[in-house]
C-alpha cells in the first residue's frame, strides 16, 4: 500500500477516526482510531490496525479471532483527519466482539 497523502494527526491528540466498510455490500462494520504507528502498520501489513486507546497498544482487528480486516481502499476525508477503509473480512465475517456482522446494531430511534 502506498501512503499518497499525509494524514493530520496533529488533530485529537494524535488520533484519527478510523471507519471500516465492508467493501461488499457497503455495511458500515465498525469505527476505530489510529494514530500514526497503527497507520504506519496498516500501510505495511495491508490489515487495518488500531490504536487500543484503552490498551495504549497495537490492535490488529481479529488478531484473536481471525476475522481480520484486509484493506481494499482505502480514503482520507477533506481534512485529512479521518479514515475509511474499505474491506473484505476474513474468517467467519462477525466483526463485532459481540458476535454481530457490525458493531452498529443497537437502533436509537
Amino acid at each position: 500500500m502506498a501512503d499518497a497523502v499525509e494524514i493530520n494527526f496533529a488533530k485529537d491528540g494524535g488520533m484519527v477516526a478510523g471507519i471500516v466498510q465492508d467493501a461488499g455490500t457497503g455495511q458500515v462494520l465498525m469505527l476505530g482510531f489510529l494514530n500514526e504507528q497503527s497507520y504506519a502498520k496498516t500501510l505495511e501489513t495491508g490489515f487495518v490496525t488500531f490504536w487500543s486507546r484503552t490498551r495504549s497498544k497495537l490492535w490488529m482487528k481479529g488478531e484473536t479471532s481471525g476475522n481480520r480486516l484486509k484493506v481494499v481502499e482505502m480514503a482520507t476525508d477533506c481534512d485529512n483527519d479521518a479514515l475509511l477503509f474499505k474491506v473484505v473480512v476474513e474468517g467467519d465475517g462477525l466483526v463485532c466482539h459481540e458476535g454481530t456482522v457490525s458493531c452498529f446494531t443497537k437502533p436509537i430511534v
